[in-house]
């Protein structure tokens, strides 16, 4: 794929983020628990040559991903965890699935996360655009619903819920994007709409549960780089911020940047901005990417990112892995 194509994959991808009626993924199959899950091999440069850094990442493998069952893709946030990945979809489903290269690889489970803030599949009531999931208890940021819910992470029972009032102007299209429990337990819920000051993007900072109503909580501000937006973010083993951005451009094609924050800097009325460790843009691969995820391997840093294909034929669904060598 060269630049030309790059860029038509941008506005194909640009007119699928802003179309707020994007067509719903099919029913999931009567009785379908587990699927068939293929993972081919990607290589990291497209124009054949042999790099395999960019910024602070370094290229340890990828796949494409596809699925027999019509309700794979869409994948907003993702969690690695003990060789397996846990991710949420655009339609409310949990998708869970060996990493490629391991024993258990080639097939996948997906199911709905049949407690939520509306019954179905409908992007605009269950599209879960975060995950973070720490010890037996998992939460769920709800973009469309703009409602934080928490649940057991072994059952799925929804456990608490709530919908934040510094939320409730958050757009359905621009939404929350990302949640993160920092080091101190407090937690950072990120969005990708752009406030009237140029550059801003609204985000939220609380001092405890988000998904309890009286925890207390106040606004902040990330700066994200220039032509993109933040679509999830997690901590590194030293408690850093690293957000995942996305760009998609009708002339500069799909584009994804990592930033990496100080957390000492994260308090109330802050603007949150970080350094640009990490640009992926032609000829690198990439895509519509929205989830991250970091593990230890070895004593080393492994950054894990997959992106969103909303199931548009013309997307794909990756999984990519790098290390982090700063």
């Amino acid at each position: 794929m060269n630049r030309a194509t790059g860029a038509l994959l941008g506005a194909g991808l640009f007119l699928a983020l802003a179309t707020p009626d994007w067509p719903d993924p099919p029913p999931p199959p009567a009785g379908a628990l587990v699927s068939a899950l293929a993972a081919e091999s990607v290589a990291f440069d497209r124009e054949g040559q042999s790099r395999d850094r960019a910024g602070a990442l370094r290229f340890l493998g990828g796949w494409a991903l596809t699925s027999d069952d019509a309700r794979f893709g869409g994948i907003s946030a993702l969690h690695v965890e003990r060789g397996w990945a846990t991710a949420t979809s655009d339609a409310g489903s949990l998708i869970r699935f060996p990493i490629p290269g391991t024993s258990r690889a080639g097939r996948v489970r997906i199911d709905p996360i049949v407690q939520g803030p509306a019954p179905g599949t409908r992007k605009a009531d269950r599209d879960a655009e975060g995950l973070l999931l720490v010890g037996t208890e998992a939460w769920v940021l709800f973009e469309s619903p703009r409602q934080i819910w928490r649940y057991d992470r072994l059952s799925w029972r929804a456990q608490a819920r709530t919908a934040p009032r510094g939320m409730r102007r958050w757009t359905r299209a621009w939404g929350a994007e990302a949640i993160v429990r920092l080091a101190d337990g407090r937690f950072l819920i990120l969005s990708e709409m752009a406030s009237r000051e140029a550059g801003l993007a609204r985000a939220m900072l609380f001092a405890g549960d988000p998904a309890l109503p009286n925890t207390p909580s106040a606004s902040v501000s990330y700066r994200a780089p220039d032509g993109f937006r933040a679509t999830d973010a997690t901590l590194l083993p030293d408690g850093r911020l690293l957000v995942l951005n996305r760009r998609a451009d009708w002339l500069e094609g799909v584009g994804a940047a990592l930033v990496v924050i100080d957390a000492r800097t994260i308090r109330p009325g802050a603007v949150l901005e970080g350094r640009e460790m990490a640009r992926l843009e032609w000829p690198f691969i990439v895509d519509n990417m929205e989830g991250l995820s970091v593990t230890r391997e070895g004593g080393r840093t492994i950054v894990w990112l997959a992106s969103d294909n909303n199931f548009n034929p013309i997307q794909r669904t990756l999984l990519l892995k790098f290390e982090l060598v700063e």
